[in-house]
């Protein structure tokens, strides 16, 4: 298909810089085949059923965005530095991550990056530093870190800031209501550098509320990946690359799922994060496998859907991989006139905006 079949005007006013108070007061938009019903987030019990499960990530957002100087010999022996950003996308090893750097084109490999407060061209925190051991497309380059495992952590949490979607970090700073209000509550290993936005809808109450129905609860892990926010180049969407993002379905998680689905009943995916690793996790005949490593699913109208049957997600950009997903589910057409609804009615999108719950179309 053609990614300009994903396009849609967006009003820069509808562009949530803040999440709604309390979590669960944003709405709720229901989309059931070609009907549309406005909610509010902790309306959610009245769409579930008894026996149903839903499923959410439990990945922690790290403060994975990074400040410093790249430093290079000079030709006179001087040491020559600019200032660089770099974005964590993807642990590679104990002490090696994949990031997108800015400025990206003319980092080298065996550039020295020393992170930290960065004044007046020098960086006077050296406690991260890493040498650039690889380069690849999109200014994504391997960093090699001084410090490994557990102390590694530690030092980017006291270095990084929360790494704020583009789109909310152009119109204002990272501040310290971000480090709670950009975690979900279900938030339990560290290794994500974007939020699973469908969870930051969730307080005890409401989950309290859904389990009091009948509906099970279950976590699965997707670490995401800093390429949730590139833009798609290609003219045809199956000339698209997706970045790999590491995720696990545990053994107990997978058999008890596929108890559920054996029973009659849903699996309700809260987030395109754990809708795209169960999609992984799940073999032809649909059956939930117990899953470990990296997946770089990439879902378009046409995807026959093997694990989920529910989704609820927030409003995606235009021409991105996610709105791409939530058209194979729901159809295309449907979402077009889902989201212009939304944009009618005056619906916040994005990370912080409100939600959607998507029932998948007929095959």
């Amino acid at each position: 298909m053609k990614t300009a079949d994903f396009d849609f005007d967006l009003p820069d006013e509808r562009i949530a810089l803040r999440p709604a108070e309390p979590r669960d007061s944003a709405r709720l938009l229901v989309v059931h085949g070609g009907d549309l019903e406005d909610r509010i987030i902790r309306d959610l019990p009245d769409f579930l059923r008894p026996g149903d499960a839903l499923v959410f990530n439990d990945t922690r957002v790290i403060p994975a965005r990074l400040s410093g100087v790249r430093q290079r010999p000079g030709p006179e022996g001087e040491t020559l530095t600019v200032e660089v950003e770099a974005t964590l996308h993807h642990r590679d090893a104990p002490d090696v991550w994949s990031a997108f750097m800015k400025p990206g084109k003319r980092i080298k490999e065996g550039d020295r990056i020393r992170f930290g407060a960065v004044a007046d061209g020098a960086c006077d925190l050296g406690r991260l530093d890493a040498t650039v051991v690889g380069k690849g497309e999109d200014g994504l380059v391997a960093l090699r870190f001084d410090l490994t495992g557990p102390a590694l952590d530690d030092a980017i949490r006291d270095v990084g800031v929360m790494p704020l979607p583009p789109y909310i970090a152009a119109k204002r700073a990272e501040d310290d209501r971000d480090r709670s209000d950009y975690q979900t509550m279900f938030a339990q290993w560290d290794g994500s550098v974007a939020a699973p936005t469908a969870g930051l809808h969730f307080t005890p109450a409401l989950l309290e509320a859904i389990r009091a129905k009948g509906v099970a609860t279950h976590a699965v892990t997707l670490h995401v990946g800093a390429g949730t926010f590139l833009p798609v180049k290609a003219d045809d969407t199956a000339d698209h690359k997706m970045h790999s993002e590491w995720g696990e379905v545990s053994a107990d998680t997978a058999h008890a799922l596929n108890a559920v689905r054996a029973a009659g009943g849903r699996i309700v995916c809260v987030g395109t994060t754990s809708l795209r690793l169960l999609e992984s996790a799940t073999d032809d005949d649909r059956v939930i496998r117990p899953f470990h490593g990296d997946t770089a699913i990439f879902i378009t109208p046409g995807y026959s859907f093997r694990a989920a049957d529910v989704l609820m997600t927030n409003f995606h950009l235009p021409k991105s991989t996610l709105f791409m997903l939530v058209s194979a589910f729901a159809g295309l057409e449907t979402m077009k006139a889902a989201y212009a609804h939304a944009i009618a009615d005056g619906y916040r999108f994005y990370s912080y905006g409100d939600g959607s719950l998507l029932f998948r179309q007929a095959p």
